[in-house]
C-alpha cells in the first residue's frame, strides 16, 4: 500500500520532541493490516434527524445549507478540550467529530444531504505521526463509508475534499448560508429547536434522572467534605459514569460564594453552619443537558435566617411554575416569582415602600438582591435556543413542548448594609426543568426534594 497524503490535508501535527520518522518506517507501517469490517447498523434516531433536515430544506429552496460541526479547542499549547459537536449540527445529525460539515445540497426541489467526514488514515504515516488525527493516537475514525450508512445521509466525502468543493460553489456564484456565519439561519435553527418532540423530552427526564443520582452523590460527599471541590468531583463523577458529561462548569458555592451567581472556581471551605449553593446538570450522550439548583444546609439542618430566606425563595418559585402554561407570555413566570420575591423583601425589612414600587420598571430596587430573571429555555444547549429572534423567544408565548428552567433566587451580599446582619452573606436559588404540556407543565427535576422539610430528610436518609 503506497503511503501518500491526500490533496488538501495538513501536514502531521508535530512537537520540536517528537521523534524523526523513517521513511522505512513509514514503509513498514503502511502493510500487514487486517481488514476491518464496519460498525453494524445505523444511528437511532437517523429518520428523526432526516426530518429536521428536510424541514430545514424547505426554508431553503435553491440555498446550499451549510452546518459544521467545529473543531477542537485548545486547552494548552497542543492538547484539547474534549470535543462536542455544534448544538445545530448534533440538532441535524446526532454526533459528529472534528471538522465534519453538514451541507444541505440543492436538488430538485429540495435538498440532498452531504457530509463531509474524516476518512480512515490507516496506511498513511498520519497513522501513526499525527498526533491529532491519527488513529493510532486518538483511536479509529468512523471513516467515510460508515458515515454515509450510520448517519443515513445521502452522500460522504473526506474532509480534504471540502476546500475544493466550496471553492468550485464560489466559483459557480451559488448562494451558500452557514449556520455559524449567518444570522437568519442561526435564528431559523434555534426557533426550530424551541419546540422539543418526545424524544427530546425523553433524554430531558434522563437528565435530570441522572442529575438527581449526582446531587445525591454530593450530598453523601458533603457530610465529610470540607471543600467546594470536592463537591464539584462527586457530581462530575457521576455525569461521566452515566452520561457523556456535565451540561456547564459545576457551581458549588459554599457560604458568601453562594451570593455570586456563577461561581464556578469552587476553591472554597464547607463549614457546617453555611448553606451550598449546587447549581449543576448531567449532560446525556445525546448532549441534551439538565439544569437544576439546590440550596443545601451543609450540617444537614437550616438555620432560622437561613429558613426564612429559602422559604421566601421557594414560594416564588412555586409561583413561576404555576405560570408556565401554553399561551402564557414567556415572561409570566418571572413577573409572578418576582411579585413574591418583593412582598417577602418588604416583609423583611430589605426593602421599603410598596410592592408596586419596588416591581416599577423604571427602578426595579429589587434586583439589587436577586439579579437574573427565573427562565431561560433548557435542551441540547443550558441556555437553549440562544439565536431565536426575541419575538419568538424573551417576548413570545409559552408553547407546549417548550422546556425552561424556573429558576428565582436572593442573594445578600455580606457587604451590603441595606440588608440586616442576620442575612448579609446567604445566598439561595431553586432551579427546576419544566415543560410545557397541552394543559399545564410537568416538572421533570421535581425528584430532586425542593422544600425546607423534604430537603433536610433528603440528606438525614442519605447520611444515615
Amino acid at each position: 500500500m503506497d503511503v501518500q497524503r491526500k490533496a488538501g490535508e495538513p501536514a502531521p501535527t508535530k512537537n520540536s520532541y517528537d521523534p524523526e520518522t523513517p521513511q522505512a518506517l513509514i514503509d513498514f507501517m503502511a502493510t500487514g493490516w487486517a481488514e476491518r469490517p464496519l460498525r453494524a447498523g445505523q444511528h437511532g434516531e437517523a429518520a428523526r434527524f432526516r426530518q429536521r433536515r428536510e424541514e430545514l430544506s424547505r426554508a431553503y429552496p435553491g440555498t446550499y445549507v451549510v452546518v459544521p460541526a467545529g473543531e477542537e479547542r485548545v486547552r494548552s499549547n497542543d492538547t484539547f478540550f474534549r470535543f462536542r459537536p455544534s448544538s445545530d449540527f448534533a440538532y441535524l445529525l446526532g454526533d459528529g467529530e472534528p471538522g465534519a460539515t453538514l451541507v444541505l445540497e440543492p436538488s430538485g426541489s429540495g435538498h440532498r444531504s452531504l457530509l463531509f467526514a474524516r476518512a480512515h488514515n490507516r496506511g498513511e504515516a498520519e497513522f501513526f505521526t499525527d498526533r491529532v488525527h491519527g488513529e493510532l493516537w486518538v483511536g479509529r475514525h468512523r471513516g467515510v463509508d460508515e458515515s454515509e450508512l450510520y448517519f443515513g445521509v445521502d452522500a460522504c466525502r473526506p474532509i480534504p475534499a471540502a476546500a475544493a468543493y466550496f471553492e468550485e460553489l464560489r466559483r459557480a456564484g451559488a448562494r451558500v448560508l452557514r449556520s455559524d456565519e449567518d444570522q437568519e439561519l442561526a435564528e431559523r435553527l434555534s426557533e426550530m429547536r424551541l419546540i422539543k418532540d418526545d424524544y427530546e423530552l425523553g433524554e430531558l427526564r434522563k437528565a435530570c434522572e441522572i442529575t438527581k443520582r449526582g446531587f445525591e452523590d454530593a450530598i453523601r460527599t458533603m457530610r465529610r467534605a470540607t471543600s467546594e471541590r470536592e463537591i464539584e468531583a462527586a457530581f462530575w463523577r457521576r455525569a461521566r459514569l452515566e452520561a457523556n458529561d456535565v451540561g456547564y462548569l459545576t457551581i458549588a458555592a459554599a457560604g458568601e460564594h453562594a451570593c455570586t451567581l456563577h461561581w464556578t472556581r469552587n476553591d472554597g471551605a464547607l463549614r457546617p453552619d453555611s448553606l451550598l449553593l449546587l447549581d449543576a446538570g448531567v449532560e446525556c450522550d445525546s448532549l441534551y443537558t439538565a439544569d437544576v439548583t439546590r440550596t443545601l444546609p451543609v450540617g444537614g439542618r437550616f438555620s432560622g435566617e437561613q429558613r426564612a430566606i429559602y422559604e421566601l425563595v421557594w414560594n416564588a418559585q412555586q409561583a413561576g411554575i404555576e405560570a408556565v402554561a401554553p399561551g402564557n407570555e414567556f415572561l409570566e413566570p418571572n413577573r409572578r416569582a418576582m411579585r413574591v420575591l418583593a412582598e417577602g423583601l418588604i416583609e423583611l425589612g430589605i426593602l421599603r415602600g410598596s410592592v408596586d414600587e419596588a416591581l416599577d420598571p423604571e427602578r426595579q430596587f429589587y434586583r439589587r438582591y436577586s439579579l437574573h430573571n427565573v427562565s431561560h429555555m433548557l435542551g441540547i444547549d443550558v441556555h437553549d435556543c440562544a439565536k431565536a429572534r426575541a419575538t419568538e423567544y424573551r417576548y413570545g408565548r409559552l408553547r407546549e413542548g417548550m422546556v425552561l428552567t424556573v429558576e428565582p433566587g436572593l442573594y445578600f451580599q455580606p457587604d451590603d448594609e441595606t440588608v440586616p446582619e442576620r442575612f448579609r452573606g446567604i445566598g439561595v436559588r431553586i432551579e427546576d426543568d419544566v415543560a410545557v404540556t397541552a394543559r399545564g407543565y410537568e416538572n421533570f427535576s421535581a425528584i430532586l426534594p425542593s422544600t425546607v422539610d423534604a430537603v433536610e430528610n433528603w440528606i438525614a436518609e442519605l447520611w444515615a
